[in-house]
């Protein structure tokens, strides 16, 4: 049966071309070597379950792992210490029932006999806990998945409170009074229980699990760890192309996000006839843009819908060049890291974390906006030459003809920028959206620290373009502005770009018509809106 790229389920190195992440995984080792207790939480579709699959099959042997799930539990499960203890039990019996690795008799007696107690409470369960790793000293490792349902529930703080306890009591009681390690996996981590559940009660957010080790992985994959899945289909398929282009090209536009390499790579082998070319990433990552029934988009648009707060700073950073810190401590970034929805960059301030993201989360505010009417009115043709290659000059005019035409173009009357002008960077993005119309793709580059200039960067038709989009200061600040472009320009081996200034002065023209000069050895086509 041959192998496929996986956007589903759990990956199977046997089913699925899968990423080398040995190295990685050994992270997950050494913890559990050292006997700690800790969890794993990232985003959706970021590897937690095959993270903890590579744990059950790689270290069944040395340790007993226990593979649970919460995901599929009944909210008689819940009721009561009772229902929770036999419904623990339970999951611990089919784990000894039905799991290959881990199939045993005895062990599957032992739990099966403990639901006997009829009316039982949590230290019942310790009691089994300790009873049950005592037996031939086990060094038993407990994996729950699918945490997040029971972050809100009382009971689950009293478990995480017992195996806290027993964890800290090892010392007196012995290495096997308790589980060895014990490894939950979901989305929130527990520092997110003072927010999920009682936001008023601080004791709860310090008491349930601040015995977790802090360890320092990125579970994203760099350019070298995709080339090893690409290694592996190009050894069984025979294609012939530059994996490592191939790889970077990946890369680019998601930045490493688990699932959109696997989907980037899905979509170019069964949809795009095996178009493993830079051409065929772009045409892979569009149609991934377009597709709405995605459940990783769907969950970034409720993410949004659902915080207010984390929604504006989203909108901040992606359309406005808003500079906050990656670290700050506060809830909106905190829930954006929490989401994947932002990384750092080079200076560690928040950005959207890849530009497949980036172009889903504009689209979602342009849609969004009464901006999202103004629009080029005509598609791709009208804006392209007989190679069909943009004809940005024309773009640029057309959009200064229908900003000239708004009736509240002009500035406040109490000196400030108008809304047109601090919005006008979307509002040039909604403008190209209909003409990219799909076949291109955009994304911003920040540029400066207190959000006045931005890059936007168009690929159309094998070519790129450059538009510096940025609010006028001044003269000095124009010349400025052309310098950096000009360097701009030249580490992206391009001699020409854009310069579009936004400004709406009641009685200055700054510059009447649009117009090519000559700057430090580039053409730059320059226009003030």
């Amino acid at each position: 049966m041959a192998k496929e790229f996986n956007t589903e389920v759990t990956c199977d190195p046997k089913l699925h071309y899968m990423v080398d992440t040995a190295n990685k995984m050994k992270v997950f080792e050494r913890l559990i070597d050292r006997k700690k207790y800790f969890t794993i939480n990232r985003a959706r579709q970021f590897g937690k379950s095959t993270s903890l699959k590579w744990i059950y099959t790689h270290l069944n042997g040395e340790y007993l792992v226990v593979s649970l799930s919460f995901e599929d539990t009944e909210e008689t499960d819940w009721e009561n210490a009772s229902t929770f203890y036999h419904f623990f039990c339970r999951y611990m019996e089919n784990a000894f029932t039905s799991d290959d690795l881990t199939k045993n008799e005895q062990n599957a007696k032992f739990w099966e006999d403990a639901q006997k107690i009829e009316t039982p409470s949590i230290k019942n369960l310790s009691d089994k806990i300790t009873e049950f790793c005592q037996q031939g000293n086990k060094k038993v490792v407990v994996l729950i998945d699918e945490v997040d349902k029971s972050l809100d529930n009382e009971l689950f703080l009293n478990f995480l409170a017992m195996l806290r306890k027993k964890y800290i009591d090892r010392d007196k009681q012995g290495d096997y009074s308790t589980f060895w390690s014990v490894v939950l996996a979901g989305v929130y981590d527990i520092k997110s229980m003072k927010v999920k559940i009682r936001p008023d009660e601080e004791h709860k957010f310090n008491s349930p699990w601040n015995v977790a080790a802090n360890y320092k992985l990125d579970m994203s994959f760099n350019p070298q760890e995709i080339s090893t899945m690409l290694v592996d289909y190009e050894s069984e398929n025979h294609i012939g192309f530059d994996i490592n282009e191939i790889s970077q090209e990946i890369y680019k536009y998601t930045s490493g996000y688990p699932v959109l390499v696997s989907a980037v790579c899905k979509e170019i082998d069964e949809n795009l006839d095996r178009d493993w070319t830079k051409e065929g990433v772009l045409a892979a990552v569009n149609n991934l843009i377009k597709d709405n029934s995605a459940m990783l988009f769907k969950d970034i648009t409720k993410n949004i819908e659902n915080n207010p707060d984390l929604k504006k700073l989203l909108r901040a950073i992606s359309l406005e060049n808003f500079k906050i810190s990656y670290y700050a401590d506060i809830f909106p970034v905190e829930l954006g890291r929490l989401f994947s929805l932002l990384k750092a960059d080079k200076h560690s301030c928040a950005q959207i974390h890849n530009l497949i993201f980036q172009q889903r989360i504009n689209n979602y505010f342009i849609a969004e906006n009464q901006f999202g009417r103004i629009e080029s009115n005509a598609g791709p043709s009208v804006y392209t030459d007989k190679q069909g290659d943009l004809n940005m000059p024309l773009i640029i005019n057309r959009f200064k003809d229908v900003m000239k035409r708004r009736k509240d173009i002009n500035a406040s009357e109490d000196g400030q920028p108008s809304f047109l002008e601090r919005e006008g960077r979307f509002m040039f993005i909604c403008f190209l959206k209909p003409i990219l119309n799909g076949s291109g793709f955009y994304y911003t580059e920040p540029e400066n620290d207190d959000g006045s200039r931005m890059y936007l960067v168009i690929t159309f038709n094998h070519k790129e373009y450059v538009v510096e989009l940025k609010i006028w200061h001044g003269t000095e600040y124009e010349l400025s502005g052309r310098d950096q472009l000009s360097e701009y320009l030249e580490t992206r081996n391009l001699n020409e770009g854009y310069l579009v200034t936004f400004s709406f002065l009641k009685e200055k023209v700054v510059q009447e018509k649009p117009e090519w000069i000559e700057y430090n050895g580039k053409r730059i086509y320059e226009a003030v809106i």
